[in-house]
């Protein structure tokens, strides 16, 4: 076992990039040039410029809508979605193994089941537990039962817990990829009432705006790290760009008003940097068609220099 060691960022890492063209789960077309879009607006270059050497580059390419039938509406365009993150979770393992950072783009966010399905896999074969941190204006916590829509991008932290669809689960071993106390929702504002019978019963701390609001955003983020590192091996990132306010990151498909503003988003960004822990990142949910000159693109790759170490001074 190698694994990226998260010891702090002092030094260079070897980076492995996966680029997920996924828009299946999602209820609007698009996220599939999510991608496309942080790379034309210089993430190589970038994270090149902090010291960082891209290893490769990896593209996953499922089918289109239009070539496929939905299939049950209650999880719809599910087979497909599985095959995708189990090829995810193939390429972060593999990553890990080789003892490189895994850099995830989106894509819609039911492709954390497989990014961080195989970031499980890798570290439970130590006995090791993962710590997340969700950013997210919604808790993705539906299952095919009592999701409105059937669209799985809002189902991939239940499927982590082991609630919903069996055939997501098969991708981390059939057991949960993830232990509540190890997982943080952060900046949460539009939870359907389906989902907050589950949210309650898992017991995953969900951060509010309206608590981050209060109590101040420093504070919060200070103690969502310390939750997720605590029993943990380290904390991935898992940053849903719909967490940060539309007026900053208009290029969502899912936009909530009130969301963290620019400086918050880096400050949480930087802080998964000082940390030392942060054994991965994921940046999804970017929709370039309902974009602004690249707008949210620009900010994806600001977001990303932050959490691998870019500092003011």
């Amino acid at each position: 076992m190698v694994g990226w060691d998260p010891s702090g960022y002092d030094r260079h890492m070897d980076v492995s990039i996966l680029d997920v063209h996924l828009d299946l789960g999602a209820g609007r077309r698009g996220t599939d040039m999510g991608p496309s879009a942080m790379h034309v607006a210089g993430l190589v270059p970038c994270l090149q410029h902090l010291g960082h050497r891209v290893v490769d580059v990896f593209s996953v390419r499922p089918r289109s809508a239009e070539s496929l039938l939905p299939g049950d509406p209650q999880a719809r365009f599910l087979d497909e979605i599985v095959e995708v993150c189990a090829t995810i979770a193939d390429r972060v393992e593999f990553a890990l193994e080789n003892g490189r950072f895994p850099l995830v783009l989106g894509g819609d966010h039911a492709q954390a089941v497989g990014t961080i399905g195989g970031m499980s896999r890798f570290y439970r074969k130590a006995g090791k537990r993962v710590g997340v941190l969700w950013v997210d204006a919604h808790t993705d916590m539906n299952t095919p039962d009592t999701s409105p829509s059937g669209n799985i991008h809002g189902m991939p932290l239940a499927a982590l817990l082991g609630y919903g669809s069996p055939a997501l689960l098969d991708i981390f071993g059939g057991e949960p990829a993830l232990d509540p106390r190890d997982v943080v929702i952060f900046g949460a504002r539009d939870v359907d009432s389906t989902e907050i019978p589950l949210v309650k019963e898992a017991g995953i701390r969900v951060y509010t705006m309206s608590e981050i609001d209060s109590r101040s955003t420093s504070e919060c983020v200070r103690e969502a790290f310390s939750r997720t590192s605590y029993a943990t091996v380290g904390t991935h990132l898992s940053f849903d760009l719909d967490g940060v306010d539309p007026e900053v990151a208009p290029g969502v498909g899912t936009p909530v008003p009130g969301g963290l503003s620019l400086r918050e988003s880096h400050l949480l960004c930087e802080q998964a940097s000082a940390s030392g822990k942060l054994l991965g990142m994921e940046m999804v949910e970017l929709n370039p068609t309902l974009d602004t000159a690249n707008k949210t693109g620009r900010l994806a790759v600001w977001l990303i220099q932050s959490a691998l170490g870019k500092t003011i001074l």
